[in-house]
């Protein structure tokens, strides 16, 4: 059984813990896209077991871009005890498409139909996974060379031991701008159809007594239209913005220029709470950004933000919140 964290009463009758949430995107494309990331691979793997030993590495990361096998590797080499993947490079979508681009395949952009890469998605626990699935977007709803990928949303249900319901926690990459070497007429709408086929698929995946947390790279930086309309479908609610309010008691640790600083950054973190369990961010800081004990070891920088969960003192444990020696 995991090693419960240290819950705080107060003298109100409500209990708390912390949960620290990473999300990442280690530049992991394997050659030709990419050479000579190897010996960083490896020391993001290295960094994060190094601080997972000493009790200051996150609770849970949000991998994105774990394309190669040395991106793999350092995901399993950061030493988390849960781990889970997906979609794999073959996987099919079960839910209904949202819809195509328009216009025929941009064949030399890599719109090929053959997906040779998976989503490159895995999150990494510290606590018990109890369940997890994942789904990749529709099969015409990418743009561009990211259409070589088999891009869509991993979801894993965590047990935190000692806080009465689990927590669902989803990851995503969304089809990329420029780089995905197309139009903005192509590569918007499937922005869009996959803005969507993600609110369903959180829809069908997540429990609503359930908190919640979304996170991942949505390739939506300085875009207001991408990021309009994948935020008029989400229930959740943006760290950023929530962070951004006077009032929040949200410590912010990192770098925000103007009043939206959830536009100069590809990296998001959303969430929501339970019926019983309460969800807030307390601090938000960047985290393998090129400070001193932070080594810059990709092209992003990782989110990383600190929960406080909370709920009443009495209650008791759901049947999915408790599910000893599982890991």
């Amino acid at each position: 059984m995991s090693e419960a964290p240290p819950v705080q009463r107060a003298a109100d009758g409500r209990a708390s813990v912390a949960l620290d949430v990473l999300t990442y995107n280690v530049e992991g494309l394997p050659w030709p896209a990419r050479s000579g990331r190897t010996a960083h691979l490896r020391a993001i793997g290295k960094h994060l077991d190094a601080l997972r030993r000493a009790g200051e590495a996150p609770d849970v990361v949000l991998f994105q871009e774990v394309f190669s096998g040395a991106a793999a590797k350092a995901a399993e080499a950061a030493g988390y005890p849960a781990l889970v993947a997906g979609p794999e490079r073959t996987q099919r979508r079960t839910l209904d498409a949202a819809g195509k681009v328009p216009g025929s395949r941009k064949w030399r952009k890599g719109e090929i139909g053959i997906r040779v890469l998976s989503s490159g998605l895995v999150i990494a626990s510290r606590y018990p996974i109890v369940t997890d699935s994942s789904e990749p977007f529709s099969r015409r709803s990418c743009a561009g060379f990211d259409c070589l990928s088999n891009k869509g949303v991993l979801h894993a249900r965590v047990a935190i031991p000692g806080v009465p319901d689990p927590i669902d926690i989803f990851n995503t990459h969304m089809n990329a701008q420029r780089a995905s070497g197309v139009s903005k007429e192509r590569h918007t709408p499937a922005h869009n159809i996959q803005a969507e086929e993600l609110a369903a698929f959180l829809e069908a995946r997540r429990a609503p007594e359930n908190p919640a947390i979304f996170g991942g790279d949505f390739n939506m930086r300085r875009s207001l239209l991408r990021f309009d309309t994948f935020y008029a479908l989400q229930p959740l609610a943006l760290v950023h913005r929530y962070c951004l309010s006077d009032d929040s008691g949200c410590e912010v640790h990192m770098s925000w220029d103007g009043d939206a600083p959830w536009m100069d950054t590809q990296d998001l973190q959303l969430f929501s709470p339970g019926r019983r369990v309460e969800i807030r961010p307390a601090r938000v800081e960047a985290m393998f950004d090129g400070r001193p004990g932070s080594p810059m070891l990709s092209d992003h920088d990782g989110l990383r933000v600190r929960y406080t969960l909370s709920w009443d003192a009495a209650a008791q444990p759901s049947p999915d919140a408790c599910y000893p020696g599982k890991n």
